[in-house]
């Protein structure tokens, strides 16, 4: 198993934009090879913002990239720029690869 999460941290009042985006959006990641799950999660407020992480959970590290050179990742991601007035600064992209599970 591979888990990618981006970590976002986005400007207070910009919460119910940020949310509707990712609600909003034609995912495709349903239809790509190795995919398994994926949830946005909101985190903890701070004096200027709400943190927020994508977790996308993968069946491998070479599944992800497969992913991330495919057309369905250009396609998902054409408009990202669109909403980084949303951010405090760019997300932080982390990646996982389990070790040990159920």
């Amino acid at each position: 198993m591979f888990v990618a999460m981006n970590r976002f941290k986005v400007a207070l009042r910009s919460e119910e934009t940020f949310e509707a985006v990712w609600k909003n959006r034609q995912s495709l990641l349903a239809d790509v090879p190795g995919f398994k799950t994926f949830h946005l999660l909101k985190g903890g407020e701070a004096e200027d913002h709400v943190l927020y992480a994508s977790h996308s959970v993968w069946a491998s590290r070479d599944a992800f990239e497969a992913w991330t050179k495919s057309e369905a990742f250009r396609l998902a991601h054409k408009d990202a720029g669109a909403s980084k007035t949303q951010y405090l600064e760019p997300p932080e992209l982390e990646l996982f690869e389990a070790v040990e599970g159920a």
